[in-house]
């Protein structure tokens, strides 16, 4: 019970069906609400991935972003402040260049997983999520359930009061 008020799903990894198979590959973009979490069900060259709707930074809506490949991985990228966000594992990804190396050269790192994600399957035609059951904070869970929708309402007003320079 604990875990389900953190928003992390049921403790058992229950498979949620979320569409049929070719319904979903036609949509490319899915959302769901499971166990009042809200999902993203993405299919992309192929294969499918789920992740929180939300982004872990500042509650972007994901489904609106595009998806591009960085650094040999496959991210979703968010409208509102272009925070990159790889399919496969959650990752926050950003480029960068170490001050101390001359010349600078810019390179792709990871923030390590800010997006929680969950696992996608298929049975005949039938295409399933089970919600992630991993215990420790993931920074997008701050987006999710009755205080989440608080906080991604702040954020819009902030957003529309600061003008965003993309550089």
């Amino acid at each position: 019970e604990k875990d389900r008020k953190k928003g992390l799903g049921k403790p058992n990894g229950e498979l949620h069906f979320v569409g049929k198979k070719d319904e979903l590959i036609e949509a490319k973009r899915t959302f769901r609400t499971l166990d009042g979490r809200d999902i993203l069900i993405i299919h992309h060259q192929g294969a499918f991935f789920a992740m929180d709707s939300y982004c872990y930074h500042s509650g972007g809506m994901l489904q609106n972003g595009d998806i591009e490949e960085f650094d040999g991985k496959m991210c979703i990228v968010c409208p509102r402040h272009k925070f990159k966000i790889s399919l496969a594992k959650g990752e926050g990804i950003y480029k960068a260049s170490d001050p101390r190396e001359k010349p600078l050269v810019p390179r792709w790192y990871s923030k390590g997983v800010k997006q929680r994600t969950h696992t996608v399957t298929e049975t005949n035609g039938d295409v399933y999520v089970r919600l992630s059951t991993e215990s420790c904070w993931i920074d997008s869970d701050y987006y999710q359930g009755e205080k989440g929708k608080i906080e991604r309402a702040k954020a819009e007003e902030d957003d529309e009061d600061t003008p965003y320079v993309d550089e």
